[in-house]
């Protein structure tokens, strides 16, 4: 028989591996259906449209996202990449934010879809005048939980993100045609003036999505 201290003790370990077993299928499902519709090479309106729709299903459940691609920073956000597809046709991020924290504007040269898993984001499009300054474009767009967002150079590719609180973390998940983090884009000023970059990620190792065995628990 247990005593009672032993009880409690496999009670709170169990709930802490309930609360690590993390949905990686989930993300496997996703990354799968978005190659299909990659395939099909619709056009990009096409893809944006049915891709939303994806990412969509995938941020109305919050309990795929290993606990590591999901810590902020305290100086910057951070992007960890999530899945690279073979031919970099596609890339899987998640976005970490910290409180208060803010991107220059800048561009992506390729179509990126947004959809927010936690808290919410802040969204200022610019466009650039004919003297070559930039400006607003409307109001800022806030983007809550399980709002997808889209960029092009094609819809509008210049934005400025923030979190939108300043006492939590906010979390999105992007996807985009390409390596995002090797592609070189560039940062703007309000003048128009702007500097080449290629942002990189924040890790080193990506999520293991592939093993069929069993759930991934504690990643």
């Amino acid at each position: 028989m247990l005593c009672e201290e032993q009880k409690m003790s496999k009670a709170v370990e169990t709930i802490a591996v309930a609360r690590e077993t993390v949905r990686l299928d989930r993300l496997r499902d996703f990354v799968l259906a978005f190659g299909r519709l990659v395939d099909r090479q619709p056009t990009e309106s096409e893809l944006l449209k049915e891709g939303a729709a994806l990412l969509q299903e995938l941020v109305a459940t919050d309990d795929w996202l290993p606990a590591k691609y999901a810590e902020p920073a305290p100086d910057r956000y951070r992007q960890y990449l999530l899945h690279e597809d073979g031919a970099e046709r596609f890339s899987v991020v998640s976005f970490v934010w910290g409180p208060r924290q803010t991107t220059p504007i800048h561009d992506h040269t390729t179509w990126g879809l947004i959809g927010m898993l936690r808290g919410a984001e802040l969204e200022q499009h610019y466009v650039r005048r004919p003297d070559g300054t930039l400006t607003e474009d409307g109001e800022p767009h806030r983007v809550s939980v399980g709002a997808i967002d889209a960029v092009s150079p094609k819809i509008g590719d210049l934005h400025r993100v923030s979190n939108a609180y300043d006492d939590r973390t906010s979390i999105s998940i992007h996807v985009y045609g390409g390596n995002i983090g090797g592609i070189e884009r560039s940062v703007y000023e309000r003048d128009g003036t702007s500097k080449r970059f290629i942002s990189g990620y924040s890790n080193e190792d990506i999520p293991n999505i592939w093993d069929r065995s069993k759930l991934s628990v504690g990643a």
